[in-house]
């Protein structure tokens, strides 16, 4: 189907649903790199306009991706539930965003049309939406998640406690883990990307991170951040593992390149439910997804890179996970060159998550080679913290000396608590204040508590 839309004397034609969406798109420099962005701003306004008058109704009727091509394609078409849609399914892209905003679309009305919406409806609404739009439509939809403790609360923000280390070593890793936990960080996970893949470092380091919760009973998750093969020989070994980790991208190619199918991840989450460690509920997979990770793969098919991020979001949600994280600035300025950039992806993957039903973390961050600096990150805390982020990370310092990139630090974490008044998920905010870290507001204490001082010592 073609598409159209005129300013003054000159008409702008779109070829597809795909080009459409793709020309609608913010700049930004993945776009350009795969020759699908818009060529003048007049035509990404026409793009914008045309799009604003599509019907959600043929989203349903036109693919990007055809699919007897794509698996992912499969999942999003067979799992779409009509009973949802209907509310919404006599609007255009520009009157949903108009129904998003109003006033009279509570969490309830955004809840009811979860299981009704595709990715590309989605990412189409967010190409219509303000900065402003973005933050204040996330912020009513809450995304609520449970293992040993409860994320996503309204009013609450999480932190992933990221100890990273160049070469897994374990006292370095523990010096990271006390520093996180006297700042009250690491209530979403504590997360280990291993610099190693073999079984047994990963195994090691499972371990340790379990004795110490089992000894101060810290009501928190574990994981190591590997390939969902290794998490599932360490199952069948007998590691401790809570959660299972995998990157995860937007179209079957990509996840090709990762070397995981939907079948696969599958198989890995029907044996993290086998261990059945979780306290408080059963989400247990970690996914993590970044802007411009299928056009690295050449798996883009010719989308434009934010709507192949969304549909990675439909993946995520077959699975119901505890958490999903968008590395918003990891990849590159290939495919996000600035802070700009930046900020505008990391607004419109949160809310875009959100609106699926996905509970959306971001990892605030760039590597050193961009356009971008501590300031734009600052901005893009701030702003996701006001649309209600589930999670952010927590890096001693800012900076991953293992990965080699810029994020958010512990210090970042109380900032944003303090100014926007953000509390950690309730069970962990309670093992605080019983280890006397915090005290009954949620502030620190300037006494450290003498039973992890001793557990850092030994």
């Amino acid at each position: 189907m073609t598409y159209h839309e005129t300013i003054g004397a000159r008409t702008y034609r779109f070829d597809d649903l795909k080009t459409l969406l793709a020309k609608a798109s913010p700049l930004r420099s993945g776009d350009q790199l795969a020759g699908v962005t818009a060529a003048t701003e007049e035509e990404r306004v026409a793009a914008k306009m045309a799009l604003a008058n599509v019907p959600l109704s043929t989203f349903l009727n036109e693919a990007v991706i055809p699919y007897e091509d794509d698996e992912v394609t499969r999942l999003i078409v067979d799992d779409h539930s009509p009973e949802a849609f209907a509310p919404v399914s006599h609007l255009t892209v520009g009157d949903f965003r108009n129904w998003l905003l109003a006033d009279s679309t509570g969490t309830d009305a955004l809840v009811g049309v979860t299981a009704g919406l595709t990715p590309e409806m989605v990412a189409a609404v967010s190409k219509l939406m303000r900065n402003q739009d973005l933050i204040l439509a996330a912020k009513k939809r809450p995304v609520v998640t449970r293992f040993r403790n409860t994320i996503g609360l309204p009013g609450r923000m999480s932190v992933r406690l990221q100890p990273n280390h160049p070469t897994d070593d374990a006292k370095g890793i523990a010096a990271s883990m006390f520093d996180g936990l006297m700042y009250g960080c690491g209530d979403a996970v504590i997360g280990i990307n291993p610099a190693s893949d073999s079984l047994a470092a990963i195994t090691r380091l499972l371990v340790m991170i379990d004795e110490f919760r089992q000894r101060y009973d810290v009501p928190t998750q574990s994981c190591v951040l590997t390939h969902v093969t290794n998490t599932i020989a360490a199952i069948e070994k007998g590691a401790p593992v809570d959660l299972v980790f995998q990157s995860i991208a937007g179209t079957e190619k990509a996840n090709a390149s990762f070397g995981v199918s939907l079948a696969l991840l599958r198989e890995a989450h029907e044996a993290g439910l086998s261990m059945k460690r979780g306290t408080v509920g059963d989400n247990l997979m970690y996914f993590e997804t970044g802007q411009g990770s299928a056009l690295s793969a050449n798996a883009h098919h010719g989308v434009d890179q934010q709507t192949c991020e969304v549909r990675a979001y439909a993946v995520a949600r077959k699975f119901e996970p505890l958490l999903t994280n968008t590395v918003v600035g990891f990849i590159g300025p290939e495919y996000l060159y600035d802070g700009r950039q930046i900020i505008r992806a990391g607004l419109e993957d949160h809310f875009c998550g959100k609106l699926l039903g996905v509970p959306m973390g971001c990892d605030i961050c760039y590597t050193n080679h961009a356009e971008a600096d501590q300031d734009d990150m600052d901005t893009l805390l701030t702003l996701l913290g006001v649309a209600n982020v589930n999670f952010i990370m927590g890096i001693p310092g800012a900076d991953d000396v293992m990965l080699n990139y810029q994020s958010t630090s512990f210090h970042d974490a109380l900032y944003v608590r303090r100014v926007l008044d953000l509390k950690r998920a309730p069970e962990f905010e309670a093992w605080l204040e019983s280890m006397r870290i915090t005290d009954t507001r949620g502030s620190l204490l300037t006494q450290a508590t003498q039973p992890l001082i001793e557990w850092m010592n030994a």
